[in-house]
């Protein structure tokens, strides 16, 4: 019976909000912050290995929240709203850096797929919808991600400096990246349609 009592006990505990995927998401936060002033800077090299550990953070608290049953409505709202920071907040700050391969309507196209997804899954869910994430969805971050890491990298190592190929493969993701976006708001919006069809 007490071990019983403990283990309980010990659940809700996991379940508040100063959990560990909790504290990983606001340490996410506190990084993306880090890495704008680094990029703004202009340290780019930093700024890439930073972002990685960032991004990588992501990942630790949605397999920790799922291992060890700590999932919470505040980390559904908030691990959403910080990838949405990191992510877009460095296509901004990209946009503004010489050779960084990333244009100006490409931060609108990431920017915009944002915030209309968030609208939509605020407003189905209010319904009593479940509208999370799909593979699209996934796969847009990480090929954002992968886009992200890959022009901090080309900076960092010179545009003049740098192969060739590295500026080539940049901008192969890049362009999957915005295509991805793309693909995943649209299928988004699909399913909204259907949604609210029936």
């Amino acid at each position: 019976m007490p071990t019983q009592i403990s283990s309980g006990t010990d659940r809700e505990a996991g379940k508040t909000i100063f959990n560990v995927p909790n504290q990983l998401t606001a340490l996410r936060l506190l990084l993306s912050i880090v890495l704008f002033c680094l990029v703004s800077w202009q340290f780019y090299l930093t700024a890439f290995f930073l972002f990685i550990l960032a991004v990588s953070t992501d990942w630790i608290d949605g397999y920790w929240a799922r291992k060890f049953d700590q999932i919470t409505q505040v980390g559904r709202v908030i691990d959403p709203f910080v990838d949405k920071i990191i992510i877009c907040g460095a296509f901004i700050f990209l946009v503004a850096e010489k050779n960084s391969g990333i244009a100006a309507w490409m931060a609108v196209m990431v920017v915009g797929r944002e915030l209309l997804v968030t609208a939509i899954r605020g407003h189905l869910e209010q319904q009593g919808t479940d509208f999370s994430a799909k593979f699209s969805g996934k796969l847009k971050m990480v090929l954002q991600s992968i886009a992200v890491s890959a022009s901090l990298l080309v900076l960092g190592i010179g545009p003049d400096t740098a192969p060739a190929w590295t500026a080539l493969t940049r901008d192969i993701f890049i362009w999957l990246a915005i295509f991805s976006t793309i693909h995943s708001g649209a299928d988004y919006v699909i399913r909204a349609v259907r949604f609210l069809r029936n």
